[in-house]
């Protein structure tokens, strides 16, 4: 069999880039002004690499000050940072954190061959070998004197946001086709029953409401393993979902590691190690279970997660620097 050429191959893959960026453009119409010209800053950088079809590149120099610009908008935090009043309004275009996140160095995941569980663990031995080391570690005993499994259920976070208080947070609807947190608690109370035959769902959101937070803190204290010198944020996390539903497989582009209680449920977590460490590192799994926590730094673990209780999985996390 003649293989293909290679500016066949070539051609192929500059076609298929364009038709990507055709299909992201296309569903940016309609979106806020932010989010197209985001949409168009990313247009350009394939532009400028591959040129419009069946022409040849533009000339660099009449497109020197739009590459620039372009690439700010399109892979810059700093840009994006300015541009936003708090950092749980705005996220970063996937497409860009994708194609331009820095390589990661190895040593995050080499020599990892399960994620190890511990309990009654020092917060020094904590600092020392997981906080800031990359490396994924469970904490058994890390929600002992909690009341937040007793507390947190859908009836009560429903009631907590009852009036669109969320309206200004991050929300994550996966694939439920919920269209805002108050589209999910507004969903049917069969569907919020898990009863038979109907539809399964799993959504995460942050909490941007302080007084809000200050309810959910009557619930759980500070991890007690977390170094001395550590801050918590005061941005809360929460994920929510039905057996056999979870996130798929993603990156995050957050600042700081973050730790995921386990209020209730069971969540399977799996773990893939950086692209370019993919040979040189192990994929993992964990089950997380009620009362444990999980700490991952998600900026450079892949991870995916899937419910495997009976009963609805609640998770409630931050990041702490």
């Amino acid at each position: 069999m003649t293989p293909e050429p290679e500016s066949a191959r070539t051609n192929k893959s500059a076609e298929q880039l364009r038709s990507e960026v055709r299909r992201c453009l296309g569903r940016a119409k309609g979106l806020p002004l932010l989010w197209r010209l985001r949409a168009l800053a990313l247009f350009g950088l394939a532009y400028l690499k591959l040129g419009p079809p069946g022409r040849r590149k533009p000339p660099k120099s009449l497109l020197a000050g739009v590459l620039l610009v372009t690439a700010a908008l399109a892979v810059s935090p700093a840009v994006w940072n300015r541009l936003r009043f708090d950092r749980c309004l705005i996220e970063q275009p996937s497409m860009a954190r994708q194609l331009f996140r820095p390589a990661e160095d190895c040593s995050v995941c080499e020599g990892v061959r399960r994620i190890e569980k511990l309990s009654s663990v020092d917060p020094w031995l904590f600092e020392e070998r997981y906080a800031y080391s990359g490396r994924p570690v469970v904490v058994s005993d890390a929600t002992a004197n909690w009341t937040a499994a007793g507390a947190f259920s859908f009836d009560f976070l429903r009631e907590l946001y009852r009036g669109g208080r969320a309206a200004e947070c991050q929300f994550f609807p996966y694939r439920t086709g919920f269209r805002s947190l108050e589209d999910f608690f507004n969903m049917s109370a069969s569907r919020a029953l898990l009863r038979t035959g109907s539809e399964p769902w799993y959504v995460g959101w942050s909490n941007c409401d302080e007084a809000i937070g200050d309810v959910l803190r009557r619930h759980y204290d500070r991890p007690y393993f977390l170094p001395a010198t550590a801050e918590t944020e005061k941005t809360d996390w929460i994920f929510m979902g039905s057996p056999g539903y979870g996130a798929p497989m993603h990156v995050d582009d957050v600042e700081y590691p973050s730790w995921q209680a386990q209020i209730r449920g069971r969540k399977k977590w799996i773990l893939e190690p950086p692209r370019e460490c993919h040979y040189s590192c192990d994929r993992l799994e964990v089950v997380v279970e009620p009362g444990e926590i999980i700490v991952l730094d998600t900026n450079k673990w892949y991870h995916q997660t899937l419910i495997v209780s009976e009963d609805v999985s609640i998770t409630i996390g931050a990041e702490y620097d």
